[in-house]
């Protein structure tokens, strides 16, 4: 069965560091056997066809394995199908049509996390910004975009992250993988 998914890299491109060109990165791809490979962006998302019957994990740990040694670093990666990416954009707790897309960020998770592990964090004190956890996802509302959130701030503390990693994007590119993705791609 062919299935269409994006890949999400977390942390290239980002102030000079872990350069990770997008052609190399098709390249990496394509020797890999997946087709139909696009890129979206200097900042880490492909889009990507194949036959593979391999989990989204299996394939994430095949490109990470692919991209080290072609670039002689390691980057985490994520895999995911187009109906997680929909469900994701479907699900949103906050009213993305009347938002604009650096308002709204989905920071995609390598696995399931639960409310507990944000406990920490007084919800209250960073009004009118908040967050909500979805499937393997964390959507924040940030009016003044990411720059400006504090409650963004708090979120990225390491310590909320020992067992997982996250790579976010705003809602313009939530939008564009689905698209993507999608069967009319």
């Amino acid at each position: 069965m062919t299935t269409t998914y994006a890949l999400l890299l977390r942390g290239i491109n980002v102030g000079g560091h872990r350069k990770v060109p997008m052609a190399q990165l098709r390249s990496v791809l394509e020797e890999l056997g997946h087709r139909d490979v696009r890129t979206y962006l200097q900042s880490g998302n492909a889009v990507f066809t194949t036959d593979a019957a391999a989990a989204d994990e299996e394939l994430a740990t095949a490109i990470e394995a692919a991209i080290e040694e072609h670039f002689g670093f390691r980057v985490d990666c994520l895999v995911r199908a187009h109906d997680y990416l929909a469900a994701v954009a479907e699900n949103c707790p906050f009213p993305a049509a009347e938002l604009e897309g650096r308002q709204l960020h989905a920071f995609y998770l390598s696995r399931p996390v639960d409310d507990s592990r944000f406990a920490g964090i007084d919800r209250e004190a960073f009004l009118p910004e908040a967050f909500a956890l979805g499937d393997r996802v964390l959507y924040l509302y940030a009016p003044d975009g990411l720059g400006r959130s504090k409650l963004g701030e708090a979120l990225s503390r390491p310590a909320l992250y020992k067992d997982v990693f996250a790579t976010g994007r705003n809602w313009n590119t939530v939008l564009k993988l689905v698209e993507m993705t999608g069967p009319a791609h």
